[in-house]
């Protein structure tokens, strides 16, 4: 499979330059069928200063639910101001490796073949499944520049370190929350990941455009860009300045410590690096840090209680106690506060909602049912 995945986006991206066919420029096109397999459609943005005389970055993405232009919404505005290309798969989805990975390697030859696209510069970025989706294209392959992971990691086991740079999200509602927090944590290789309020989602915008600007770093760091001072400097203040406002140390910790790590090289930050470190020694620091490896504990144990009892629910006593235990969890999910225990009472419950959809007994979809947000399916309209 490594071997295939590799090949497909290498001759994928081997293609010819532009074919100089004329589309609206600044604006998104919802669908664009793909010239070589009239089956595969991908929505479509490019700058309003596009030329074909230039070569372009390109940020390939990947849906849970083939709606590319979910995908391309997010990024349109970063895309506009920095200068790239986005694709958004219509195929590509939750389910079978082939369909996604079918999807992949025809909106990336097509897209190839028909704008100059800078082959060091060619980006993945999906949402949920289609994380796993982008990530696995940018690890069986040497091309992939960067991967933007929203609300998902890995496609399967941990890695300490990858050659590609990540920037990930998660919203506080999460039910993915935990495995973004793990990999912000655990992995080695340059990364970030940035947290906003909401649930299980594609990222803000303002976070995206966050996230272009990390890469854009990590570009001139690697010198797959050349160094633009001005830029540089553009997004340090703005950093800087984030830092400044944060409401507990904690954040403002994390907030130097990252300003620290993605200018290193780029710019003297010596007068930021020591920053965190003085405030990782404050005891509010330390005691936000337990709390927090507490709450993670403790949603590990709960989500671990709830599936166990789902998964023996053919039993009465079993599905009485899964009743009691969702119904208290809804209950902690609709505060009006934000806590965390609503914000662990809705990761759960978003959780088993997502893992339990091929279950069939009647009673336990009723019950699945009140978790539903409006909108879903098999939720309330």
């Amino acid at each position: 499979m490594r071997k295939h995945v590799s090949w497909l986006v290498v001759a994928a991206l081997a293609g010819a330059l532009a074919s100089g066919e004329s589309l609206p420029l600044g604006q998104i096109i919802d669908d664009v069928q793909c010239a070589a397999d009239a089956s595969q459609h991908y929505s479509l943005y490019l700058p309003s200063n596009f030329t074909p005389t230039r070569r372009w970055p390109v940020i390939l993405a990947y849906d849970a639910g083939g709606r590319g232009r979910r995908a391309v919404e997010r990024y349109k505005d970063a895309a506009e101001k920095y200068g790239y290309i986005l694709a958004g798969s219509n195929n590509s989805r939750n389910g079978p490796w082939e369909i996604s990975l079918n999807a992949a390697k025809a909106m990336t030859g097509d897209v190839d073949k028909r704008f100059p696209v800078d082959p060091k510069r060619v980006y993945t970025a999906g949402m949920s499944g289609g994380a796993r989706v982008a990530m696995k294209l940018a690890m069986d392959s040497n091309i992939i520049a960067g991967v933007f992971a929203s609300s998902a990691g890995f496609p399967d086991d941990f890695r300490e370190s990858v050659r590609f740079p990540i920037f990930g999200s998660a919203g506080t509602d999460d039910f993915n929350h935990q495995e973004m927090r793990a990999l912000d944590r655990d992995l080695k290789s340059p990364h970030r990941v940035g947290v906003f309020d909401g649930g299980h989602t594609w990222l803000p915008v303002e976070l995206a455009a966050d996230g272009v600007e990390w890469m854009e770093l990590q570009a001139m760091k690697s010198g797959l860009r050349s160094r633009d001072p001005k830029l540089i400097d553009d997004i340090l203040a703005k950093r800087v300045a984030r830092a400044e406002v944060q409401k507990n140390s904690l954040d403002q910790m994390r907030e130097w410590r990252s300003i620290a790590t993605d200018f290193q090289g780029l710019k003297d930050v010596s007068k930021f690096a020591g920053r965190a470190p003085v405030l990782e020694r404050q005891a509010d620091v330390k005691d936000a840090l337990k709390a927090e490896r507490l709450e993670e504990e403790r949603e590990l144990q709960l989500t671990a209680e709830v599936y166990q009892l789902r998964d023996r629910m053919s039993n009465v006593t079993s599905f009485a106690k899964l009743k009691e235990r969702v119904t208290k969890l809804l209950d902690q999910s609709k505060a009006a506060e934000d806590s965390s225990d609503r914000r662990i009472a809705r990761r759960v419950l978003t959780g088993l909602n997502a893992s339990s959809r091929s279950i069939r007994n009647p009673e336990f979809q009723e019950l699945l049912d009140q978790i539903r947000p409006p909108g879903q399916p098999g939720g309330p309209q």
